[in-house]
């Protein structure tokens, strides 16, 4: 098939296509509902609201596949990841489901909303080190030391495919351009799998300073420390290697966002769409300013944003007053539509002689 990556894992030759998207979206079927798609009028776009996911992310879909698959194949290992905070809470969600036990690293500096999340489904939390990075090393050691099952939050094929049912989801809408955010290039991979056959131009979206992918794509696989950014759940260092695979033949652009610009629309989503989306969630729709497309759609990642972040968000930032929507030529060209309680009251004429106007007890008796 087109787009399948082989992978070496452990014993076994795994290949990871669109077909296995499919298969993800069989099993996930019983457990998760498909998320809306919102129209954000003032930003020309339409979001694919995974805020609404369970846990808040879209990272419960590849997580929750992988333990399925996993269970297909008669694996019933504890698992073990690494995460900054949303594969955490999308693998805690998917163990306590299905009765397993998990085992999350996070970094200290994980934001604390996310971490109770992982503790309130009942996973075992683990804070080490001050980066996802970190928190990976850490996660691998002990998967060695007690066999567990390392799921990576990105380069692993159950969890592309379990991602890449959010692009089988938008497919309804027929849109033209659809952009991911970007971290280790699992949604963006995923999505790009099960859409790119329909023609659809997918691009991805990353952060000044928080560019691996991006470089990596271009031919520098140097490990360069990202920035600290509002978008922490793609802070990473490393992307993965199946990811870049993938996103080579797959992806058509990459756009990087400023700090600022993030900042701004995770401001505008909150105030105007009334979407409360966390820096990651809104860095797609932050590059689709710069991405043209008659049906564009951009992935709400996730919205899993501590109360004070946002907090100070609203109280520092004054994003710009969108501009003026243009007015189509079609809308133009058809007549004024007349309110509709006007074509129940009567149309008063105006006299060839100047005779006086009707008083309006007249037009009081036409309703009756």
């Amino acid at each position: 098939m087109d787009g399948d990556v082989p992978r070496k894992d452990e014993d076994t030759h795994v290949r990871v296509g669109a077909a296995d998207v499919l298969a993800a979206q069989a099993r996930l079927r019983r457990y998760l509902s498909a998320t809306p798609l919102h129209h954000a009028e003032r930003f020309g776009c339409w979001l694919k609201l995974e805020n609404l996911q369970r846990t808040g992310s879209y990272k419960v879909r590849g997580a929750l596949n992988a333990l399925l698959a996993a269970r297909e194949r008669g694996d019933t290992r504890p698992v073990i990841a690494a995460s900054a905070g949303n594969h955490a809470q999308g693998l805690a969600w998917a163990a306590y489901r299905l009765g397993q036990q998990a085992i999350t690293v996070m970094p200290r500096c994980a934001p604390e909303t996310k971490v109770a999340g992982v503790a309130h489904w009942g996973a075992t939390v683990r804070l080490h080190g001050d980066s996802y990075d970190e928190a990976k090393a850490f996660a691998h050691e002990l998967a060695l030391q007690n066999d567990y099952r390392l799921l990576s939050a990105f380069d692993d094929p159950d969890v592309i495919a379990g991602q890449g049912t959010v692009g089988l989801e938008m497919a309804a809408l027929a849109p033209d351009v659809v952009l991911v955010p970007i971290g280790g290039g699992g949604l963006a991979a995923g999505v790009a799998l099960a859409m790119k056959a329909q023609g659809v131009r997918i691009v991805g979206a990353q952060v000044e300073g928080v560019d691996s992918m991006a470089r990596a794509l271009k031919g520098d696989t140097r490990a360069i420390e990202p920035v600290a950014s509002l978008a922490d759940g793609v802070r990473v260092k490393e992307p993965g290697h199946l990811t870049r695979k993938l996103l080579t033949d797959l992806l058509d652009d990459v756009v990087i966002v400023r700090e600022a610009e993030l900042r701004e629309t995770v401001v505008r989503l909150a105030l105007e769409e009334h979407v409360i989306a966390e820096g990651a969630g809104a860095l797609a729709l932050a590059a689709g300013r710069r991405v043209a497309g008659k049906r564009k759609c951009a992935v709400v990642s996730g919205g899993n944003l501590d109360a004070g972040v946002l907090a100070t968000l609203l109280s520092e930032v004054r994003p710009r007053a969108p501009r003026r929507p243009r007015r189509r030529q079609r809308e133009l060209a058809a007549p004024l539509q007349e309110p509709a309680i006007a074509m129940l009251l009567p149309v008063p004429t105006m006299p060839s002689d100047p005779t006086p106007a009707p008083r309006p007890r007249a037009a009081v008796a036409a309703w009756h």
